[in-house]
């Protein structure tokens, strides 16, 4: 693993070689973890649906096996993602995935009971879906990044900081 310091210095050499209309895009999405979080959500769901759409439209797979399948897989590509790219965790594998899965059965579960919730009252079980998706997004985010890949170590910056405070 690359220090800090040649990280940095790795990250400049890169966006002086990028067009000047791509640097300002490109540091956004290395910088924001929000933005990474929704891109690897986005890619998560493609996956999900794309799996599924080609096991039971075009393979022909039962439903009832085909979405298990396609479902899994997304999980698992969705928590390596999160892990090793939106917030670049370096805390013990195994406990960040039992956390995961913790939390996805909590989502499946809420979600289910908003989906229903609403259709019992006669709204749109769309809408309960789309509500259900707007508050998970948004735990997910707070959870991830604050309970299932908390590393406790400083940010590399802080850490430069610190270490430079402490020479002097």
């Amino acid at each position: 693993m690359r220090s800090p310091i040649a990280r940095t210095l790795w990250r400049n050499k890169l966006e002086e070689r990028l067009p000047t209309r791509l640097r300002r895009p490109l540091r956004i999405l290395a910088e924001s973890p929000v933005v990474r979080f929704l891109i690897v959500g986005g890619l998560s769901f493609a996956l999900d649906l794309g799996i599924l759409a080609i096991l039971h439209g075009g393979v022909g797979v039962d439903l009832w096996i085909a979405t298990p399948i396609a479902f899994v897989t997304s999980l698992v590509f969705n928590f390596l993602l999160q892990r090793l790219f939106t917030f670049r965790a370096t805390n013990h594998r195994g406990v960040s995935a039992a956390k995961y899965l913790l939390l996805v059965f909590f989502n499946i579960v809420v979600s289910d009971l908003i989906v229903t919730g609403f259709d019992s009252q006669g709204w749109s079980y769309v809408a309960g879906k789309v509500t259900a998706t707007v508050l998970t997004t948004v735990w997910n985010y707070l959870l991830y990044r604050h309970w299932i890949f908390k590393t406790g170590e400083r940010s590399d910056t802080r850490a430069c900081v610190d270490s430079a405070n402490t020479s002097e």
